[in-house]
């Protein structure tokens, strides 16, 4: 599989792009704040043509680029119960949260609803981009937070860690840590079942592909992760 995976320009969202290969459709995951000029290189060197933007969840550092990728027969698929959030997510965060984020990123944000809004829930297949994509309902940052789970790995992993699948989770799990649950429509026992009952009986040769921060591994989170210890 195809990816690359690259930083927004507020808060350092990441966001994927994934692909059975060159010149095939792809899939853009969680297309974040200022991801546009590197998102057209990506695309254009490896010509790659968005087949449908994939959001984790429906928060601004993760779903403000989301208008400028769809259009046309291209759309944002998120689940159900984030999918209020698409109409205005400048409306969902705090006064002085957006004046942080307008300064960072150096102009006034603004937002378009995308044309075209596909909604998921937990337990679907998707078949897009020539790629299988599991979704996996984990609310606990928010009410719609999602894990995309793929049977497959990006090229040249498997020759350096003993990885299997790939899981996107956007703002469940990072690399030694997890969600916030404090921010509006966050639960904190609803992150806990999450990590419970969808996090941990993940393989340990699942590769985990973060909303923040470095790639990481089940076996290692399993292993050192101490939000996952005692559950």
């Amino acid at each position: 599989m195809l990816t690359f995976a690259f930083p927004g320009r507020v808060i350092d969202a990441n966001c994927y792009v994934l692909a059975t290969g060159p010149g095939e459709e792809c899939l853009v995951v969680d297309p974040g704040i200022g991801i546009e000029d590197t998102l057209r290189e990506v695309l254009r060197e490896h010509r790659l043509r968005p087949a449908a933007v994939l959001l984790t969840h429906g928060h601004l550092d993760h779903v403000y680029s989301v208008t400028p990728v769809c259009g046309g027969d291209t759309a944002a698929y998120v689940h159900s119960d984030d999918r209020y959030r698409l109409e205005d997510p400048l409306a969902h965060i705090s006064a002085p949260l957006l004046a942080m984020v307008e300064q960072q990123f150096g102009a006034r944000a603004t937002w378009r609803e995308p044309e075209r809004v596909v909604e998921v829930t937990g337990g679907q297949t998707l078949e897009l981009a020539g790629l299988t994509v599991d979704v996996v309902h984990a609310p606990g940052h928010t009410e719609g937070s999602v894990l995309f789970g793929v049977p497959t790995v990006p090229d040249g992993v498997a020759d350096q860690v003993d990885v299997r699948s790939t899981v996107l989770t956007g703002d469940v799990l990072f690399a030694g840590s997890i969600g916030r649950t404090d921010l509006p429509g966050g639960s904190d026992a609803a992150m806990q079942r999450s990590l419970r009952e969808v996090v941990l009986p993940l393989p340990d040769t699942a590769l985990v592909l973060p909303g923040h921060g470095p790639a990481t591994t089940m076996d290692r989170e399993r292993a050192t992760n101490p939000y996952l210890q005692g559950l």
